[in-house]
């Protein structure tokens, strides 16, 4: 039985010094980028966010592993690379209010017409004001409602908005709303949607989840805001109605990922990209620092991991 301290890798020095003073702990930095000297020691590593890592290059040999702590929510491209035996742990948690703000903010944006006002600034144009969206009184439909559902939810309700929710079973609501209902009710509740928020996780039963037939029932002048991941809405169905003038879209994912220069989403009418941005904000580094520390405590104790997703 291993006796010695629980060696564990983090990405960089602030992370480091988040561990320090741990009893029973070595924390060495490992920013994943080659090889390390010691990787048949750790027992517990730390991925770097928004790094693509070669864990079934960089981990071969990594004969004590017990688990890998990812910092993002999402894991699928992350799950089929890991040795057999690792445990898997995602950021549950860590991006809800950074993600959920972003989310709002992409809706404001696309509902007020900011981005045409910035063109607009940059030509040094005022425009004659005429009415335009707002959240206030828009029908919002959320599709996903876990932890960062929620956070959005919350942060929607000061709007004034008409939210229904949709998650993958119907069920009975909370503090924030009357009813959850199953994802089978997701194309009739589309067609009274002023906003459609996706905030779902990928997997094989989301993918292409919003189809061509699904936005088709979206009413004319709907927005699409997409948090989750890009290939939940089919982009070649999306593009066509946006450039129809149809539909509109705020994305902070896309698919493909990262968007190749030329893509017609860059230049589509009423679309707006930010380059998945969602949980990069200065108030994810101390959620996911504590996170990672309850972790490593739970390892050494021998208690069990959080956010499992293996």
């Amino acid at each position: 039985m291993n006796t010695g301290p629980v060696v564990v890798s983090v990405p960089d020095e602030g992370y480091a010094a988040g561990l320090a003073g741990l009893a029973g702990v070595e924390t060495l930095v490992w920013p994943m980028r080659g090889p390390h000297p010691r990787v048949g020691e750790l027992r517990f590593v730390v991925a770097p966010y928004l790094q693509r890592v070669a864990y079934d290059e960089l981990l071969a040999g990594a004969e004590v592993l017990q688990a890998v702590q990812i910092q993002s929510a999402g894991y699928e491209d992350v799950l089929p690379l890991l040795p057999v035996g690792v445990t898997l742990c995602n950021a549950a948690g860590v991006h809800d209010a950074s993600t959920a703000e972003l989310a709002v903010a992409l809706a404001l944006s696309s509902q007020r017409g900011l981005p045409g006002f910035l063109v607009r600034q940059e030509r040094h144009e005022w425009e004659d004001w005429s009415l335009r969206g707002s959240l206030a009184d828009s029908r919002v439909l959320l599709l996903g409602y876990g932890q960062i559902g929620r956070a959005i939810a919350s942060r929607l309700r000061p709007f004034e908005v008409e939210l229904t929710v949709v998650a993958s079973r119907p069920r009975a609501g909370d503090d924030l709303v009357d009813w959850v209902h199953g994802v089978g009710r997701l194309p009739d509740l589309a067609a009274a949607a002023d906003i459609l928020m996706v905030v779902v996780p990928l997997t094989d039963a989301t993918r292409r989840l919003i189809d061509r037939d699904l936005l088709a029932r979206l009413p004319d002048g709907a927005l699409v805001v997409n948090v989750a991941r890009g290939a939940i809405v089919d982009t070649d169905a999306l593009v066509a109605e946006c450039a129809s003038g149809r539909l509109r879209a705020a994305l902070d994912v896309t698919d493909p990922e990262p968007l190749p220069p030329g893509h017609p989403l860059w230049s589509t009418p009423g679309v707006i990209v930010t380059p998945h941005a969602g949980g990069a904000t200065r108030a994810m580094r101390p959620r996911s620092l504590a996170l990672i520390r309850r972790q490593v405590e739970a390892l050494r104790d021998g208690r069990q991991l959080a956010n499992v997703v293996t």
